[in-house]
């Protein structure tokens, strides 16, 4: 089968296109035969070296199929079911190994393209808007690039909340779509100093809660948008790493809440995990979560669909195809 494997850590450059052998599925396994393949920055950050696997490693975290064949005491899919998962190293392939308790079924309705590309982005959106700082209505909540992804979805899922949603992009056209979403107010900071201007929205006292996937370039006024005892939710950093901080500087900025979620510790068993798609499909099939798919690449064109995504060029979903 063919996958995309880097043996070092760098640019494209290090993405290599290769035949492997198929693999079998052991004792609760599934081998699942991909259809589509999500492309997120944690794949960037695996490429690069930021996070290390043992190499040469399989990029790849997410991924929507078939089940191909099923290995010993798997009894919750058969072959031919159509699934989806995340947070499963190894997606960028044609066929993968799925452990069965990080795999859920898609209904019918959903079409796997959408239910792939909404999967490991949208159980993101969840459990930031649902676990990390449980929206509740009338609180404001500030979303930055909330024209991308995972942003677009996370505004959604605010509104679905009863929040008031402020957001923040770096184009015009992003700016489009996250005014699509849903977003009360939509702030360029390209053009705006958007702490200067949410201060002025909410007369000097601040968000409840910053949800923050920008990183460097956001992460310091960020913290000043936020009210006394607000949360600040850095779960992203796509402009890169933030510098440490004294944590005194919580204190002195309103006694303020920072935590830095990851998606493993928030599908931390099956029932959690299905309990958060179950919801995502129910939207989706309601029409209350639209899922924008932006552009699919061969999984044979995986460097440009990463170059894509580095450039910060994404206005929704990217997803590959075996």
């Amino acid at each position: 089968m063919k996958t995309v494997r880097v043996h070092g850590y760098g640019g494209v450059e290090v993405l290599k296109y290769e035949e492997v052998e198929k693999p079998e599925p052991g004792e609760g396994q599934v081998r699942v035969r991909l259809e589509a393949v999500g492309v997120n920055f944690i794949d960037i950050y695996h490429r690069m070296g930021r996070y290390q696997g043992t190499l040469p490693l399989t990029l790849g975290q997410e991924g929507g199929g078939v089940v191909d064949a099923i290995g010993a005491n798997v009894a919750e899919v058969k072959p031919g079911d159509r699934v989806v998962y995340a947070g499963v190293q190894g997606s960028y392939a044609e066929y993968a190994i799925v452990p069965v308790s990080s795999l859920v079924p898609v209904p019918q309705g959903v079409d796997l393209k959408i239910a792939t590309a909404v999967t490991l982005q949208g159980i993101t959106a969840h459990y930031l808007a649902l676990s990390t700082y449980p929206l509740k209505k009338g609180e404001t909540a500030l979303i930055h690039a909330a024209g991308g992804g995972t942003g677009g979805l996370l505004v959604q899922i605010a509104k679905l909340r009863g929040a008031h949603v402020i957001g923040t992009v770096s184009t015009e056209e992003k700016a489009i779509l996250a005014r699509e979403a849903g977003a009360d107010t939509v702030i360029n900071y390209a053009q705006t100093d958007f702490e200067a201007e949410v201060k002025k929205l909410t007369n000097g006292k601040g968000v409840d809660v910053v949800y923050d996937s920008v990183g460097k370039d956001t992460f310091e006024k960020s913290l000043n948008c936020l009210r006394k005892r607000g949360y600040m939710v850095l779960f992203g950093q796509s402009s890169g790493s933030v510098s440490p901080i004294d944590p005194q500087i919580l204190n002195a900025k309103g006694s303020l809440f920072l935590t830095r979620p990851t998606l493993g510790h928030y599908i931390s068993d099956r029932a959690e995990l299905t309990g958060r798609t179950n919801d995502l499909f129910q939207w989706i099939a309601d029409g209350r979560l639209r899922v924008l798919v932006d552009k699919t690449f061969p999984l044979a064109n995986v460097a440009e669909a990463h170059r894509y995504l580095e450039d910060r060029k994404s206005k929704g979903k990217i997803l590959l195809i075996p």
